[in-house]
């Protein structure tokens, strides 16, 4: 999570980090959404197999 500056909104930070991104066609905001997607996933894998190896040890 990123720290609002003193002084600014931090919802208006991230739409005008929103609004700086280039547009893309469809298949590029295809491209973009399945990257977002598989990071969550992957850090979803991560926390599920340190709790499965957490479990393991106790």
């Amino acid at each position: 999570m990123t720290k609002a500056k003193p002084g600014i909104d931090k919802n208006l930070q991230n739409v005008v980090k929103e609004l700086e991104k280039p547009d893309l066609d469809a298949h590029g905001n295809q491209q973009l959404n399945q990257q977002h997607m598989d990071n969550l996933n992957g850090d979803s894998l991560h926390y599920n197999k340190k709790a499965y190896e957490t479990e393991q040890h106790e």
